[in-house]
């Protein structure tokens, strides 16, 4: 039987007495994006940088594209392309002198290694950018750029670590559009690290969610929305209300995690217990100064397992 792309059983790795990683299994399928989502901190970028073996792992074992992370790193590193968020530039060289610079190193022939060059530029939209230094480019082009310099040998496992943290939407858009194209048209298998519940909703066709070092919840979008079961009723109160309408909000479902100053409950009945909510509320003399029912969302999926909400929720995922 064919070893899957990615394979982890019991991966940890420890700092002194701390667990960064704390015994993580991940399974990813062929052709798969992966998404790999958390805050900072929770140990994504620890778990990938073990993946791509520029860590050892303290426990456990780890295989990529079938080989061991420990024992045959080399073919790992032959195998994969990595897109890591604090990747080391030389801003003096241009994007066209950087992509050589690459092909070299991974033992590609200069005629082979120009052409590839070429393509890779026009795939990534840097075409006319090609010759300009490094150091002048936006951060949405530095992140096309990682995205080619990790495409160059052509991967069988690309790793993307948090690549649009930074960018304005438009960019981060343009960015989603090239990675469904590069898994659409040939078939790569991407792990995507994101703290962004949009971008893992948009990309991911399954997501893991990593907190303290340990997997909380795994599964598609829509089935870990599923799990968390009633839509989310947020309030926000003036402060001196807050203690009488969390007395009579705990009367229509069990209370979420919200910012300070806001409640948050599961309502059962949803839409149609609106009214029922607000005229409780009104019994008792209190006026909600926000009101607002949403459906599950990744962050809701998240605040569940956690107990928390994930700072990176800013499109979409608000309390």
């Amino acid at each position: 039987m064919t070893a899957p792309p990615i394979l982890a059983e019991g991966l940890r790795r420890s700092f002194g007495e701390i667990d960064a990683v704390a015994g993580v299994d991940l399974e990813v399928a062929d052709g798969e994006i992966f998404g790999f989502l958390g805050p900072n901190g929770a140990g994504k970028s620890t778990t990938v940088r073990m993946l791509t073996t520029l860590l050892r792992p303290s426990g456990g074992r780890a295989l990529v594209a079938g080989h061991d992370v420990e024992t045959d790193a080399h073919e790992v590193r032959r195998c994969i392309g990595v897109a890591l968020q604090d990747a080391a530039i030389d801003p003096l060289m241009t994007g066209r002198e950087l992509l050589a610079l690459q092909a070299v190193l991974h033992g590609i022939p200069r005629k082979q290694a120009a052409d590839r060059g070429e393509e890779l530029l026009g795939r990534v939209g840097l075409t006319d950018a090609g010759d300009r230094r490094v150091g002048e480019y936006s951060g949405g082009m530095r992140r096309r750029l990682d995205l080619a310099l990790s495409l160059v040998h052509e991967p069988i496992v690309l790793f993307l670590d948090e690549p649009t943290t930074g960018l304005d939407p438009s960019s981060r858009r343009n960015l989603w559009d090239e990675v469904r194209r590069l898994n659409t048209e040939f078939g790569t298998t991407v792990f995507l690290t994101t703290q962004y519940l949009e971008e893992a909703d948009e990309l991911a066709e399954r997501i893991a969610i990593i907190d303290d070092g340990v997997i909380v919840r795994e599964g598609t979008s829509t089935a870990l929305k599923d799990a968390v079961g009633a839509p989310t009723l947020r309030t926000e109160f003036a402060p001196g209300e807050l203690a009488a309408a969390e007395t009579v909000l705990s009367r229509f479902g069990e209370f979420r995690p919200a910012r300070t100053g806001r409640l948050a409950i599961g309502l059962p009945g949803g839409a149609g217990s609106m009214a029922d909510v607000v005229r409780a509320l009104d019994d008792a003399g209190l006026s909600a100064e926000m009101m607002e029912l949403h459906t599950p969302s990744l962050d809701d999926v998240f605040a569940d397992a956690t107990g928390r909400r994930l700072e990176g929720a800013g499109e979409g995922g608000e309390v």
